[in-house]
């Protein structure tokens, strides 16, 4: 089958034929039918300090993506109700965890200590087949289409940072226009916050968060979020902050612009550590939470189970996708990706 592979050690990918994989106890086989890319795989690609020190060639890379279930291994659980059986079309969630620590059996899985990640630490899913724990596939709908299932894996993302606090007739701030920011403003537009706004620095990525729902979207390169905050009409700062740059100047300036008791979830990973203002975060009893991943699996429930609702929200999900390459043509993806002006690259292997 055809294969993307990091080979060896250092820069690069190659497209190549490997053996077709098979399932083992508790394993699904899965044709992969689109399969979206994700800055993992560009830092995999350069091959840059933190690939160095994750990955062990070869490997398979990829992690996020939609496809059909061909065959099942023993074990997979075949009821009528929550079984796996050739022909189910599904999106698989990326973080295998070993079921045995704290965390896992207290039903915090995605703070497993022992996490094992689909296309770092296992074969991924830029390939014709993939095998996977049963426990991670995620079972889809009709109404989910490939590229809409190839997009579950970040649409988690930012389903679990904007639900992390209420939103309903809060005002919102989003520093971060990439795939994961545009959605989460999607998102929290039909969670029913009155204002949404989404800062960033790329005119084509904030043209995209305003498709998908938001109020107002501000190029911080030449405006301050100070004067969002005046342009709405706003007596005081922003009750919810999702945090999506990784930008410190975006974390300085968020927390200027939060009232009282403003909450921030923070998913964007700097490249360094930085420092921030703890005097104001105090006094103002700001709560600052970290997110990883999705929940699993009450972040799955969610994000299907409001897609299921809202047309409008499918189609703004959707809309982040702005490329689509057939697999031949990865290298002409991964330039896209990482050019930082478009929204999400989608590969079709089918």
């Amino acid at each position: 089958m055809r294969a993307l592979v990091k080979p060896r050690p250092g820069p690069g990918l190659e497209l190549m034929e490997v053996p077709e994989p098979s399932p083992g106890l508790g394993e699904v086989k899965i044709r992969v039918l689109r399969a979206g890319l994700c800055g993992t795989d560009l830092h995999i690609e350069s091959w840059d300090d933190w690939a160095a020190s994750m990955l062990r060639p070869p490997l398979v890379v990829g992690h996020e993506f939609y496809g059909e279930v061909v065959e099942v291994g023993e074990g997979v659980p075949d009821d009528e109700r929550y079984g796996l059986r050739p022909g189910q079309r599904v999106s698989v969630e990326g973080h295998v965890v070993c079921g045995h620590c704290r965390n896992c059996r207290a039903g915090r899985r995605h703070m497993c200590v022992n996490t094992s990640n689909l296309g770092v630490n296992r074969d991924g899913c830029f390939a014709d087949y993939v095998v996977v724990p049963h426990s991670n596939v995620w079972v889809q709908p009709d109404l989910i289409d490939p590229d809409l299932g190839a997009v579950f894996d970040p649409l988690g993302n930012a389903v679990h940072t904007a639900l992390s606090f209420p939103l309903e007739g809060e005002d919102v701030l989003i520093t971060g226009a990439g795939p994961i920011g545009v959605m989460a403003a999607a998102v929290v537009r039909h969670a029913g916050a009155r204002h949404v706004v989404v800062t960033d620095v790329s005119a084509p990525r904030l043209k995209l968060a305003a498709a998908a729902g938001a109020d107002l979207v501000l190029d911080v390169s030449t405006e301050r979020i100070a004067e969002a905050q005046e342009r709405l009409g706003m007596t005081e700062g922003f009750d919810v902050v999702l945090e999506m740059s990784g930008n410190p100047r975006a974390m300085a300036e968020l927390i200027d612009n939060c009232t009282h008791g403003a909450r921030v979830a923070m998913l964007g990973l700097p490249s360094e550590p930085y420092a921030i203002d703890w005097g104001k975060v105090i006094t103002h009893m700001i709560t600052l939470k970290g997110i990883y991943g999705r929940e699993m699996y009450e972040t799955w429930y969610k994000m299907t189970a409001m897609l299921q609702t809202s047309q409008v929200l499918r189609d703004r999900v959707r809309s982040v996708i702005t490329h689509r390459f057939p697999a031949e043509q990865w290298q002409d993806a991964f330039d896209a990706a990482r050019s930082g002006e478009v929204g999400k690259v989608i590969l079709d292997w089918s």
